[in-house]
């Protein structure tokens, strides 16, 4: 018997050995409750369209007609994921839309068991975290939110600027910040700085530590209402 709280799966794979990998270890693990097995990302959607509960994705990277990533990136309001694929190449891709984790086949349960336990310990794993991932080249870095000064808009890139060092990571604007903490404000078209780094107001600019950035005419009244000014 399942426990009152379990965690609701769905698998998508189009290789039927790995789905009776995913399936066995499902069953092995209690907090686990699998709901449905897809071959595809069409079989998929249809699936999640009719039914809302469910909580996590095992979902294969490489399938044919539509990758698993491109697939996850379509949701609107997506499950958490774990990614499974047979290409290490692609687990940065992955931890690009907050995968929970990245099994490379053939998994194991023990491998299996570490990206579950992943889920059990986090809260939030997209917006409530204090940290993100940022992809620069081929790099990933970790950067705490605590440790940014201020963004800046950089064409189809955005620069986040820290005390350490500076990671140019490809994002919109507009679309990066809306995933930063309530202590950042958009200050300017192609600024948004860390109200916990700022150190004074003067005219039209703000001083975050010892960058001076100015304030857009039209995000005065903004940023003098969230100053309490």
């Amino acid at each position: 018997m399942k426990p009152n709280k379990y965690i609701t799966c769905l698998i998508i794979d189009d290789e039927p050995s790995s789905q009776k990998v995913l399936q066995h270890f499902i069953k092995e693990t209690d907090v686990l409750f699998l709901k449905e097995t897809c071959n595809n990302a069409a079989e998929a959607f249809k699936y999640l369209q009719l039914n809302n509960a469910i909580d996590l994705l095992f979902l294969d990277i490489n399938m044919p007609q539509q990758s698993g990533l491109d697939f996850y990136k379509s949701l609107k309001n997506p499950p958490k994921v774990i990614f499974t694929t047979a290409y290490s190449q692609y687990a940065v891709d992955g931890f690009e839309v907050n995968a929970i984790d990245y099994l490379l086949k053939t998994i194991s349960y023990e491998r299996f068991l570490t990206a579950i336990h992943k889920i059990l310990n986090s809260t939030d794993t997209s917006n409530t975290n204090n940290f993100t991932i940022l992809k620069e080249n081929k790099t990933l870095h970790k950067v705490f939110f605590k440790d940014i000064q201020y963004i800046e808009a950089f064409g189809d890139y955005v620069k986040v600027h820290t005390e350490e060092k500076t990671i140019t990571t490809h994002s919109t604007f507009s679309g990066f910040i809306e995933n930063l903490p309530d202590n950042f404000l958009r200050i300017h078209k192609s600024f948004s700085i860390n109200l916990n780094k700022m150190n004074h107001l003067s005219g039209n600019q703000i001083t975050v530590d010892s960058h001076t950035i100015p304030i857009g005419q039209t995000y005065k009244k903004t940023v003098l209402k969230a100053l309490n000014l």
